[in-house]
């Protein structure tokens, strides 16, 4: 059985992007998958990375518990927002203190090369935007997919890694939004 994990990268609790989440989960739980949950937001942890790579910060339990999901799941699904750009600062504080050497990968010693240790783990980012997306991958080259995508999950070896855009949210109407929270629902279902 396919074991998924949905990480909910919004810091509000009333967002559209905690429907979506809650959304992807009832239709991936209804599919028969094997589904775990993380709120970024309700995790106790310090997103600062205080010493680089220098010095290891321990992690605090929740993060512990967080990579025990990230390791255990074939399929990482994240939900975020689009904020200037870029990830919001709790979910790249995040990435910041979890994602790390001899977690996430390797560097080889004497080489500029890594070792991917999240190979075989496949993901699906869901994120929303004040924009259109096609205006947000051409105007701005699409920054955030780009750095959770490319420079995090793809370096870590997980691929491939699907992009949904739900926008532009600003403005939007209550059915425009129920048709995407419907829209995660499905995905859901279908375990993407």
């Amino acid at each position: 059985m396919k074991k998924i994990l949905v990480i909910d990268g919004h810091p509000n609790a009333e967002s559209l992007n905690r429907g979506l989440a809650d959304a992807y989960v009832r239709g991936a739980r209804n599919a028969g998958f094997d589904v775990q949950l993380i709120r970024i937001a309700e995790l106790d942890f310090n997103p600062n990375l205080q010493h680089g790579f220098q010095k290891r910060t321990e992690l605090e339990p929740d993060l512990v518990s967080a990579w025990e999901k990230i390791k255990r799941a074939d399929h990482l699904v994240w939900v975020h927002p689009v904020w200037w750009g870029g990830l919001p600062a709790i979910t790249k504080g995040f990435i910041d203190r979890v994602f790390l050497p001899g977690f996430a990968f390797k560097y080889k010693e004497n080489s500029v090369w890594w070792d991917k240790l999240l190979a075989g783990k496949t993901a699906h980012i869901l994120t929303t935007l004040d924009q259109p997306g096609w205006y947000y991958r051409f105007a701005f080259g699409r920054p955030s997919v780009n750095q959770l995508r490319k420079s995090v999950l793809e370096f870590c070896g997980v691929k491939p890694v699907g992009v949904t855009y739900i926008g532009p949210v600003r403005n939007s109407k209550e059915e425009q939004r129920k048709n995407w929270v419907k829209q995660a629902e499905e995905m859901g279902r279908k375990g993407v």
